[in-house]
């Protein structure tokens, strides 16, 4: 018999994993953004995520409505508890995506735009990783409803996530960046992507440390039956690293993405095992707050028709918007 709400899991998983590599590098792009002045660098850098930005947030929707329908219980509690840093995150969508359709017909206020896009796709990372370590640390949750406050999201480990989930989106966007451009800028690229893979490293060890030093029980997971699948992780991560600053000296295009979606794909794959099989940690399971099966059965099957109709038309997209972008191309206008 089909274990329904493990499908459901591992279904909401893969949707949080494609929306944080899709629309984490056009967040990342709007991050780099503070250190690239000139605006035909800053039209360029905007032109190679044009077509395809809005469509990344699809993968968001996904997840969302995944939860209401196949996990109602973290839906309510997790959005009650985490309702200011995504209220914040949202804010941050609205500027970035207001930015994006006045920035290229506005001349005399094209900075203000510049700043929206850069503080809209700051805010929009930053909030998301402070949801993410609120998450980490745990949610009260008494008889199936959020039991804290509103303001427990906000720590210092909360707020570290949030800057190393910058780090992340930013390394993410600069290495989409050295794919799709070219001449000066790509330069640029490249000699920005080592400082941003160290800060990248350095937040994974702080977190890495921190977060079995002030949770217990993924501690104890930690250390205990599941070392023996999360002690290649570092060395992996550090094998990534390395991959990248050799990219970077032999001018490999394509290997500096390709490392960092790595590096993302292990710091999620440690952070679902540390919380397995919890969809609220620190105690309700993905059964417990499962709905009920019928729900699970009816939900799937329109899941499984519009699954395949999204992933094609999004690789049909960037397929299609795929080379290189340069400063005279027409571009978002």
């Amino acid at each position: 018999m089909l274990d329904l709400a493990l499908i459901w899991a591992l279904i909401i998983a893969l949707g949080v994993l494609i929306y944080v590599i899709l629309d984490g590098f056009d967040l990342g792009i709007g991050i780099v953004f503070a250190f690239f002045p000139h605006d035909e660098d800053r039209q360029v850098m905007m032109n190679t995520v044009a077509p395809v930005w809005d469509g990344n947030e699809t993968w968001m929707v996904l997840g969302g409505a995944g939860l209401f329908a196949a996990f109602p219980v973290v839906y309510s509690a997790v959005l009650s508890a985490l309702y200011l840093p995504l209220v914040l995150m949202l804010v941050g969508l609205v500027l970035r995506g207001v930015a994006f359709e006045i920035r290229g017909k506005s001349q005399r206020t094209r900075p203000v735009w510049d700043l929206a896009f850069m503080t809209g796709s700051a805010m929009a990372t930053f909030f998301q990783g402070v949801g993410l370590g609120a998450f980490i640390q745990g949610i009260a949750v008494v008889n199936r409803e959020f039991a804290g406050n509103g303001f427990d999201c906000f720590t210092a480990f909360s707020l570290f996530t949030g800057a190393g989930l910058m780090a992340t989106y930013a390394m993410l966007g600069c290495g989409w960046l050295i794919i799709k451009t070219d001449g000066q800028l790509q330069r640029r690229m490249f000699r920005l992507m080592p400082a941003l893979t160290i800060a990248l490293l350095a937040a994974m060890a702080v977190i890495s440390v921190w977060t079995p030093l002030s949770q217990p029980a993924i501690a104890s997971r930690w250390f205990g039956p599941a070392l023996s699948m999360l002690w290649p992780v570092p060395l992996a991560v550090l094998a990534c690293a390395r991959g990248i600053l050799q990219a970077v000296k032999t001018g490999n295009e394509t290997r500096p993405y390709l490392l960092t979606l790595a590096l993302i794909a292990l710091g999620y794959l440690g952070f679902l095992i540390s919380i397995w099989p919890n969809l609220i940690p620190p105690g309700v399971s993905l059964w417990a707050a499962a709905a009920p099966e019928s729900s699970l059965k009816f939900t799937l099957i329109g899941v499984v028709a519009i699954l395949p109709v999204i992933l094609f038309y999004t690789g049909y997209s960037y397929w299609v918007f795929r080379g290189k972008v340069r400063p005279h191309d027409e571009g978002y206008h």
